[in-house]
């Protein structure tokens, strides 16, 4: 069912960054900072997979990316609704369903054997294809999902996630120039400010977490081991 209520923008942030600090999705870590996929530290990380266990939050964050797409791409915008492999596949499911339309999914490389595809269901040149994932740092895997829908004839030129680091500047330069706009319910910004309306961190955690997200870079250069 398509949701009938739309939050603000701000609200659907705060609310979002709420419910990622109370299933414990958010983890700030100073003393020991986490190792990212770029093999680069961070004194945050986040993980949205956790939300497909918990019921209520997840049926009111995907109401929000929901009404968030339809509000910034328009109602009758898609055809196809694609998760990308494999924290996008369920969130996928959950916007097609809400939005009446075909969900497919994309592979991160082909599988091998058998038609050694990539898009996985039913998509059809032409189609209007919104990519779903759970999150984007830098935008650099959407482009390689962005470009395997294309090759296939049909149009992608959004993807929708949960969650946004936007601490690196170039992530919707990058996305831009590829023709693709990016539709996200909250940031490390709203989860900072949640968390220290809450006080679920010592101030000391937040203030350093807070030097890191204004300087990724220098502060990882700094911490590396």
């Amino acid at each position: 069912m398509i949701p009938t209520s739309y939050p603000s923008k701000e609200e659907i942030a705060r609310l979002s960054a709420r419910m990622l600090l109370e299933i414990g999705a958010v983890n700030f870590n100073t003393d020991e900072p986490y190792t990212l996929a770029s093999g680069l530290p961070s004194p945050s990380y986040i993980d949205c997979r956790k939300l497909i266990s918990f019921p209520r939050i997840r049926t009111t964050l995907m109401d929000f990316l929901t009404v968030t797409v339809m509000r910034n791409a328009g109602f009758e915008a898609f055809d196809n609704i694609a998760g990308g492999e494999t924290a996008g596949i369920p969130f996928g499911a959950l916007v097609a369903e809400r939005m009446a339309l075909p969900m497919t999914y994309v592979r991160k490389k082909p599988k091998g054997y058998g038609r050694n595809a990539r898009i996985e269901g039913v998509m059809t040149e032409d189609q209007r294809v919104l990519l779903v994932e759970d999150m984007t740092t830098d935008g650099g895997s959407k482009l390689s999902f962005v470009d395997a829908i294309r090759e296939t004839g049909a149009s992608c030129g959004h993807t929708a996630v949960i969650f946004y680091y936007d601490i690196f500047p170039e992530t919707t330069k990058r996305l831009g120039e590829h023709g693709v706009e990016l539709h996200y319910l909250c940031t490390w910004w709203d989860v900072l400010a949640e968390a220290k309306a809450q006080k679920s961190f010592s101030d000391e955690t937040l203030a350093e977490v807070e030097k890191f997200l204004k300087d990724p870079r220098a502060w990882q250069e700094a911490h590396k081991s």
